[in-house]
């Protein structure tokens, strides 16, 4: 945790990787650091992999860097107490790395992987992914394309919860523009309603006519309108120019997008392009989306996995896990396997407060988690 691995730190990420390598060369699995190209300013992969043929082929996924930068006042792993830790992406979620390299060291030490496929993946930009989307999650869709089943070790919702399905993310970005005049003359045929007028009129119509789906959401999460409009899409910060006594002519909005399913990704992108073409005098608007991460939907074989994790969890006397909701998280990499392989996700550390500075990781809980994971990886191999 003390080694700084924020996305856009690479030799962070790298450096957390390297200590990682190490140990995964410690218990005989072959390790591959996987570059980015420079231009995507990401740090890399590293894979770590056992080969066999026994029982199912499992992908087990985690990442290496922290949303906490270089310039992060968060910077150091500090006790709180004799259980919890003031910790850096401790555990978001190099504590769910952790449970992955201990549970996998008890296995080897008792001799229990002979003769199985094993993957390890641990991406170096989960918390902003690299783009495009096509290099940088290539080898993670690669070894899923290879594997039974997918394991995510972000970090755990509740010690009797894990995940069976998690919605994909999309940005959308939209931009309108108005006919700068003498603000004397709005809503006049001549001059028309502005640009502010007509993002608002969009911005609600998304609101009344796309909300609506069970685990659909949208936000806008920066709206810029005036005279002149400046905005930096690398930082995500602009600045504007305009007076009370000119209609604006220029407005921009960028937000994203939440959904379960790609169907319902696409039924959510066609509402919005609909409304956005119906516009007010004298104004014009253009919306465009970019994707980030699939969604991964419930499947009867990711209950089977929640199936196969609870009786773990009764047989270690830790009690039911059941099925996490949905549209209480995020994101994660797990879902780029979805397509391709049963999967089950939230098996990592707990604790709270992830991507604030207040971030806290539970230390008493990790021995359990560890066999927990390390028994049904066991399982799972030997089906």
């Amino acid at each position: 945790v003390n080694i700084n691995s924020g996305t856009l730190n690479a030799e962070g990420v790298q450096e957390v990787g390297m200590v990682f390598k190490d140990a995964f060369d410690a218990i005989n699995f072959q390790t591959q650091w996987i570059d980015m190209p420079a231009e995507m300013e990401r740090g890399g992969h590293l894979f770590a992999e056992t080969k066999g043929k026994k029982g199912k082929k499992l992908l087990l996924i985690g990442h290496l860097d922290t949303v906490f930068e270089k310039d992060s006042p968060f910077q150091k792993f500090k006790m709180v107490n004799d259980s919890i830790a003031h910790a850096p992406g401790g555990n978001d979620m190099k504590g769910g790395d952790v449970i992955v390299l201990y549970a996998l060291k008890a296995l080897h030490e008792n001799g229990l992987l002979k003769n199985a496929q094993i993957i390890v993946a641990f991406t170096g930009d989960e918390e902003s992914t690299g783009k495009p989307l096509e290099i940088s999650r290539k080898e993670l869709i690669d070894a899923a394309k290879r594997s039974d089943v997918a394991l995510g070790f972000e970090t755990s919702t509740g010690f009797n919860y894990a995940t069976v399905a998690r919605r994909g993310a999309s940005g959308w970005a939209l931009e309108v523009e108005g006919k700068r005049a003498h603000s004397s003359g709005v809503f006049s045929e001549r001059t028309g309603a502005g640009a502010i007028f007509e993002i608002s009129r969009i911005l609600h119509q998304f609101y009344t006519d796309v909300k609506g789906e069970e685990l659909l959401t949208f936000n806008p999460g920066t709206l810029l309108g005036g005279t002149f409009v400046n905005f930096d899409k690398s930082t995500s910060k602009g600045d504007v120019f305009g007076k009370g006594n000119v209609v604006a002519q220029k407005a921009i909005a960028r937000g994203g997008l939440r959904f379960i399913s790609e169907e319902q990704k696409e039924r959510a992108r066609n509402k919005m392009r609909e409304i956005v073409k119906s516009n007010l005098p004298k104004t014009s608007a253009s919306i465009s989306f970019t994707d980030s991460y699939p969604a991964m939907q419930p499947s009867e074989g990711n209950m089977s996995l929640l199936k196969t994790l609870n009786q773990v969890s009764l047989d270690l006397n830790q009690g039911e896990v059941l099925a996490y909701d949905p549209g209480r998280r995020g994101a994660a990499d797990v879902s780029f396997g979805a397509e391709y392989v049963d999967c089950l996700d939230g098996l990592g550390t707990m604790g709270s407060g992830a991507h604030t500075p207040e971030e806290t990781v539970n230390l008493n809980t990790i021995e359990a988690l560890t066999k927990r994971t390390a028994i049904l990886i066991y399982r799972l191999i030997n089906e």
